[in-house]
């Protein structure tokens, strides 16, 4: 029986072939490392579950896109279904990192009016002697896009669990300031029988102050 959860959030790693989004996915969902170079054939299909905070747990669908231009036609149908993006290139490939506005910029057209939220993810950072693109040249881009930055290796497990629970982070903040929210005929965000209630930030505070029990 799958565990109780408040919320499904469905986020999408995307990025070029062989930049290790499956790699990452596999140590995020399963605790393991495989360095196997099958690429992704269309897109594959994880799933974990997070506590955001106390009483809430989220369970990520976390849709694996084909990098292949052969396979977009079939990935563009996922983005308008997702509340989350990892853009992730490959630190040791200027050419995934120069790809990453080109990645953005598809999807963000493809699911005007609605927004997603990302965060950039410069993987393999264990290969340093072979790095390709500096942490300010990342920085910049993240800072340019108006994202997070994060700099990952799944096979040395660093930063991994960091990056999703960021990126479930924003997510849960923004839906608890109200600019994401449930629609229907939306995947991106779901309720499940026990949703909380959301209040913002400081409103939050302000009841907890308020509560004599």
């Amino acid at each position: 029986m799958d565990t109780l959860w408040q919320y499904q959030f469905r986020i999408i790693l995307l990025g070029d072939s062989t930049v290790g989004k499956s790699s990452l996915l596999k140590r995020f969902t399963d605790g393991v490392y495989s360095d196997a170079a099958d690429p992704t054939v269309g897109v594959d299909f994880y799933a974990r579950s997070l506590d955001t905070e106390p009483g809430v747990k989220i369970k990520l669908q976390l849709w694996d896109t084909a990098g292949q231009e052969r396979f977009r036609s079939i990935t563009t149908s996922y983005y308008r279904n997702s509340v989350g993006g990892l853009l992730v290139f490959d630190l040791t490939n200027r050419k995934t990192f120069d790809h990453v506005r080109e990645w953005h910029r598809e999807v963000s057209e493809h699911i005007l009016p609605h927004h997603m939220v990302y965060i950039l993810i410069g993987h393999k950072s264990d290969l340093s002697r072979d790095r390709k693109v500096t942490r300010d040249e990342a920085e910049q881009l993240a800072a340019e896009l108006g994202i997070r930055y994060v700099e990952t290796s799944a096979k040395c497990n660093s930063n991994v669990e960091r990056a999703f629970q960021l990126l479930t982070r924003d997510i849960y903040e923004l839906m608890k300031m109200g600019e994401i929210a449930t629609r229907d005929g939306w995947d991106g965000v779901k309720s499940g029988l026990t949703a909380k209630v959301l209040y913002p930030a400081e409103e939050e505070a302000e009841r907890e102050k308020s509560c004599t029990c």
